[in-house]
This record gives structure tokens, C-alpha cells and sequence, in this order.
């Protein structure tokens, strides 16, 4: 039998056949994926192969078929453990928040990185314009030129007070979109918005480290009433960047991509070599400094947790 991966709890995984049957199921022995070390084999949003217990109602996953995309995270704290947060994506969505917790750029652009790596088409969603001072709305702006400028769809929505929502929905008509965020960033208010009666259970913000408390404690796919799904995700602390050698990164930076072939030696890092165009363009302001300063963080392997 043959079925998507819709619910991930660790040791069980919910596989959804053709039919829209749904099974629990299990991995068989000593599943691993060819050439990815990471603590969840199977994610969300997979396709896999699977056969039921003899007299059970429960399965087990025998194959992993190969995978269109995926995004994937590397926990900064000692472990340094991979994890897989959702396969086979048409689309990735980003829910950031300005303030209550708040999201740096270095978040968002390891976010960015990551998706441009494994060709996702990245959108930016920032919640929470219900909060918003007219200089927190002036910031706003100057984030949304900033991304938008680099290509990045950006949307600013109200989760709590249903402004916008109606755009969000016509974005995830008919795709299947992975859902991802700080903790505390409105996730799961946003998506009860999206799909009414749903009823997610949603946190709150803890005041004394401005940081969300988990609420979704596993990676889920909802299917939408309008067509689609969605793949809803634990909120995320950190996200470190996996597998991309640092002689590649500039290519995850769609204005230094523009110039790499402008640079004067073809094996630049755009750090201190003469003749860079990157650095031309740092300094002519055609790169944002935000940018350029969440590169390097990259390139050194920098722990940010932000």
C-alpha cells in the first residue's frame, strides 16, 4: 500500500492511503534514509510504502520513496541533532513577528537560505498587526521593502482579528505549504483563522522571557476545505542551517547571486578579497547590511539563536 505521511508523534506516524484512509503505522527495524542523518527518517509530507499488521489496523512503513524537497533545521544546543520539518513542498511559509516574541533577520534569513537550497518558493507572513504603534507599522514597512525587494512575497495579517486572512487563503489554494515560526508567533491562531472550527490549541506568550510556549507538539498536515493542505510545525528557538558547504551560500542570496560572476576571482568568499562585487554592493547599498551580516553569521557557522 502506498500513503502520505499527515502526523508525526516521534515513534507512531499517521499514513493517509488513496482512498483517504488513515492508518497508524510504524517504521520497520533499522529504517534510515540514504545519506540523511537525522532524528526523524520520516517527516510530514512524505511518501512512503506500507503494509498492515497481520489482523491489526495498524501498519508498517517498509520504504521511503525518494523526495521532491524538504526543509530541513539543525538544533543548536549540544546535540547538534538534524530534523527533517516537512517534505515534498510546493511552498514554505515564514510567520514572523516583530515584537511578542520577536524575530531577528538572521532568523529569517537562515529561514530564507534554506528554502532557496532545496528550490521551496519562500513566503513571508508578519502577524500581529492588531499590536502594531504607527512606528512599529513604519518598521513593518521597512521589512517588507526589504524582502519584497529580494523577491520574497511578503503579507501582513492580524491571526487574532481576521485582517487579511481572505489573501492567505487564495495563496494556499490547492498547495501543499509547510507552516513554520517561533514559538509564540500565532501559528496556530493564524491557522484556526484560515480554516474556522478547526481549533487548534493556541499558547501564550510568557512575559518574563517575551518568548511563546509550545503549543503544537508535532508536525501535522491539515487538509483545507477550499483544496490544499497544510503542514502545521512545533514552533522553533533555532534553526541551523545544515548542509549547504560555506563555498555555495552566496548562491542562497538571490542580490549576491546576481553578481558572483562580476567577482574578480571565481572562488571569492566576499569577505576581504579585492575585486568582490558583493562587497562593491554592500558598500553602494545595493546589499543590505542585515543581509550581508546574516552571511557571514552563516559562513563562520555562528550559533544564532535568534
Amino acid at each position: 500500500m502506498r500513503g502520505i505521511v499527515t502526523k508525526s508523534t516521534g515513534s507512531w506516524y499517521q499514513v493517509k492511503d488513496d482512498n483517504g484512509n488513515s492508518y497508524e503505522c510504524r517504521i520497520k527495524g533499522k529504517f534510515r534514509t540514504h545519506g540523511i542523518k537525522t532524528t526523524n527518517p520520516i517527516a510530514v509530507g512524505d511518501i512512503v510504502d506500507f503494509e498492515l499488521e497481520p489482523g491489526q489496523d495498524s501498519g508498517v512503513i517498509t520504504q521511503l520513496e525518494p523526495r521532491r524537497n524538504y526543509i530541513i533545521r539543525r538544533s543548536v544546543n549540544l546535540s547538534k541533532q538534524t530534523q527533517i520539518i516537512g517534505a515534498n513542498l510546493d511552498q514554505a511559509i515564514l510567520v514572523v513577528t516583530l515584537a511578542s516574541p520577536p524575530t531577528s533577520t538572521g532568523f529569517i534569513d537562515r529561514f530564507l537560505v534554506t528554502a532557496e537550497a532545496y528550490s521551496i518558493p519562500a513566503i513571508l507572513v508578519f502577524n500581529k498587526l492588531d499590536l502594531f504603534s504607527d512606528e512599529g507599522l513604519e518598521i513593518l514597512a521597512e521589512y517588507m521593502d526589504l524582502y519584497e525587494n529580494l523577491g520574497y512575497p511578503c503579507y501582513a495579517v492580524s491571526a487574532l482579528k481576521g485582517e487579511h486572512i481572505e489573501e492567505l487563503r487564495q495563496l494556499l489554494k490547492d498547495k501543499t505549504t509547510l507552516v513554520s515560526g517561533h514559538s509564540g508567533v500565532g501559528k496556530s491562531t493564524l491557522i484556526n483563522a484560515i480554516v474556522p472550527g478547526l481549533e487548534l490549541k493556541t499558547g501564550i506568550i510568557s512575559e518574563w522571557s517575551d518568548k511563546g510556549k509550545h503549543t503544537t507538539t508535532f508536525a501535522e498536515m491539515i487538509d483545507l476545505p477550499f483544496g490544499g493542505q497544510l503542514i502545521d510545525t512545533p514552533g522553533i528557538r533555532e534553526l541551523g542551517i545544515v548542509d549547504i558547504e560555506p563555498q555555495e551560500l552566496s548562491h542562497y542570496y538571490p542580490e549576491m547571486r546576481k553578481l558572483l560572476n562580476q567577482c574578480k576571482f571565481h572562488n571569492c568568499r566576499h569577505i576581504n578579497e579585492p575585486g568582490c562585487a558583493v562587497l562593491a554592493g554592500l558598500e553602494s547599498g545595493e546589499i543590505e547590511p542585515s543581509r550581508y551580516e546574516s552571511y557571514i553569521s552563516i559562513y563562520n557557522n555562528e550559533n544564532n539563536r535568534n
